[in-house]
């Protein structure tokens, strides 16, 4: 099964938002940055918008894709596309998330999904 996922890189003050996988989730616990799975021919940036709008009660303009890239686990394979996004309101946990607004350094020291590997040192080196 391939799943086709795209993620929001909201940059504000040099720190990242990202939230934290809810419990019952694939990945619970981890880090990563705000998205989520495309429906069947739903167009990534609508998508995006549905995402943030659902989970953070947040209107975004989705900008250009940063990255893209896939990563196979053991039960499914996740085609990932990251969007850089501006955002023009303060992130809700509305599905009572944990939000955090991660600095550079902090990217590293967090648990994130082994498919977001190749953006977390793309981000270092910008």
């Amino acid at each position: 099964m391939t799943l086709t996922v795209v993620a929001a890189v909201v940059e504000r003050g040099g720190r990242f938002l990202v939230t934290r996988r809810q419990p019952g989730v694939h990945l619970e616990g981890w880090w990563e940055f705000p998205g989520g799975k495309c429906e069947t021919g739903e167009t990534h940036d609508a998508c995006l918008r549905r995402e943030l709008d659902e989970e953070l009660g947040i209107e975004a303009r989705v900008g250009r894709l940063i990255l893209d890239t896939s990563h196979r686990y053991a039960d499914r394979t996740v085609r990932l596309y990251f969007y850089r996004c501006e955002i023009h309101s303060d992130p809700r946990p509305l599905l009572k998330q944990e939000i955090k607004w991660a600095t550079r350094p902090e990217l590293r020291e967090l648990e994130f999904p082994p498919a977001d590997a190749e953006l977390i040192q793309f981000l270092q080196d910008a």
